[in-house]
């Protein structure tokens, strides 16, 4: 893992095989450092100040907008895992930021909605996340933040792609695992 660069600004390395990973140039290792940091951080300074952590502001954003929302939707979004956006939605609900009630359309999901205290941590919580990526997104110009959010939504787009030739090369490199996920496909009732 790189920790310091030098004056070039390239990562000190030593003689390495062919197959190790370059971690200059490795995408999902550059993004889950520079996510989990700013995660961190943020949630240090979250529990601190407010007494909640990342998930609950991240549930946060989303109620703010949407004022209602399932726990699917949220892992859908945003990428949390479902039952962790479960556990978050029981935590916020005993702290009165939520109301949790079934779907009309669906009476097996239950839904979030945002109560006026939860509103009103949103509000005092959304200056500080703003102040952040604000200082994030100060290293660059307007013309390069344009451009950073132009090629980071079309990787975002892009990750179906990811898991289909991930898959792939799975079938090909390791038909024993591939075959495993064809038979639990085949047979859910065998992963239950």
């Amino acid at each position: 893992m790189p920790t310091r660069r030098s004056a070039a600004g390239q990562v000190p390395r030593k003689a390495a095989s062919p197959r190790v990973v370059d971690l200059e140039r490795y995408a999902p290792a550059l993004l889950n450092w520079i996510a989990t940091k700013i995660s961190r951080g943020a949630s240090q300074h979250y529990l601190e100040v407010f007494g909640v952590g990342i998930e609950v502001w991240r549930c946060l954003l989303l109620l703010a907008i949407e004022e209602s929302i399932s726990a699917q939707q949220v892992s859908r979004i945003i990428g949390m895992d479902k039952s962790s956006v479960s556990r978050c939605f029981k935590s916020m609900q005993a702290k009165g930021l939520i109301t949790l009630g079934l779907d009309a359309a669906d009476g097996r999901v239950r839904i979030a909605t945002i109560t006026a205290k939860g509103r009103e941590l949103h509000d005092r919580m959304v200056g500080v996340a703003l102040e952040r990526d604000r200082a994030l997104l100060s290293a660059l110009t307007d013309a390069e933040r344009d451009t950073l959010f132009a090629l980071l939504w079309r990787v975002h787009e892009n990750l179906p792609t990811v898991e289909r030739m991930t898959a792939k090369y799975i079938a090909r490199h390791f038909p024993e695992v591939a075959s495993r996920r064809a038979t639990a496909r085949a047979d859910p009732a065998d992963g239950a």
